[in-house]
């Protein structure tokens, strides 16, 4: 049965729809036009809904950059909603310390820290929800008790919110920038500096959506200082101090002065073999670190109900143990 009316219905997956393009649209993309009329459905689902050939302008299939025109008439089916409910998973955690208003944890490599589109099982929210009854509200849907996040594969310290005034807390000293963070990261090359500041504006990538960059022009401020802590031929350990917290910030910065992380392929890091710091010839090896060589080492913030300040640190993980092993026998200067 279809449904055509100017108001869409209250739940419209799985129904057949049709719709005029009012005369006040003009140039709009089809995909932000869906969006704007079926806001519970993200605009990467309705995306991928319309490149898939499901959404038909003037009965042709076209794709979700088709420029909307007034009078065009739109068919579509719309998909069925991502399920809200989150599966509690028996995944192991490392807890550093816990007490009636936090958890601060080591976050293992290869995990995302919640749910999202395509990312339902397996994360931090997932394991978090089987480990305890009382998490906060969180960053919103699908991220109880989350205040701040690590990319998928940084490991380190995070802090986990219990309950909403512990939440509200910890998550304005983060905007305040009150709290103090700092990494470790193995990267390519030796800074000319043994320490410094990088202070450029990042944003969104203007051509990978998944990527940032240094943006000049409309950027948001990010600063990060370093510090040499050793240095080997080729490569160097850094610790690094984020003043504010953009998305992949110290990964773009790194990459921008030219010493990405290792393994960090999105920003130009390269996988290292052990034949290669040896200085031998190629060899069939797997490689020393398979995933990007960054580790949120210490965090530091204001106690939400004792407002006492507390420090925590998180020990360097084993894939980048090994490798500084490796660089210490090696490639030390």
């Amino acid at each position: 049965m279809k449904h055509r009316n100017d108001e869409p219905p209250n739940n419209p997956a799985g129904q057949s729809l049709e719709l005029k393009v009012g005369s006040s649209i003009k140039q709009r993309r089809l995909d932000k036009y869906l969006h704007g009329r079926f806001s519970n459905f993200s605009r990467s689902l309705l995306q991928k809904h319309i490149d898939s050939g499901a959404v038909k302008v003037n009965g042709k299939a076209v794709k979700s950059s088709f420029k909307l025109s007034p009078g065009d008439e739109i068919e579509l089916t719309l998909p069925e909603l991502p399920s809200k409910e989150i599966l509690p998973e028996d995944i192991p955690l490392n807890i550093i310390y816990e007490d009636d208003d936090l958890i601060v944890l080591n976050k293992q490599p290869g995990m995302i820290v919640h749910p999202a589109r395509g990312n339902t099982h397996g994360t931090l929210v997932n394991a978090l929800t089987f480990y305890s009854d009382e998490l906060s509200s969180g960053l919103g849907e699908f991220r109880p008790g989350i205040v701040h996040r690590l990319d998928k594969n940084t490991t380190g310290v995070m802090v986990i919110a219990k309950n909403d005034d512990a939440q509200w807390k910890i998550a304005k000293q983060f905007q305040e920038r009150r709290t103090k963070k700092t990494y470790l990261a193995i990267v390519h090359g030796v800074p000319e500096l043994n320490a410094d500041r990088i202070n450029v504006p990042l944003g969104v990538h203007p051509k990978v959506r998944e990527k940032y960059a240094v943006r000049p022009e409309n950027g948001k401020e990010a600063i990060t200082f370093y510090e040499v802590l050793e240095e080997f031929r080729g490569y160097s350990l850094l610790k690094l101090s984020p003043r504010t917290g953009r998305t992949h910030q110290i990964r773009v910065h790194l990459a921008y002065i030219k010493h990405p992380i290792v393994a960090d392929d999105m920003y130009g890091g390269k996988l290292v073999y052990p034949w290669q710091l040896r200085d031998a010839k190629l060899t069939v090896e797997e490689p020393i670190i398979n995933r990007v060589a960054l580790h949120a080492s210490t965090l530091e913030f204001k106690h939400p109900t004792t407002e006492k300040t507390m420090q925590f640190e998180a020990p360097l993980p084993e894939d980048m143990q090994n490798l500084l092993v490796l660089l210490r026998k090696y490639r030390k200067t």
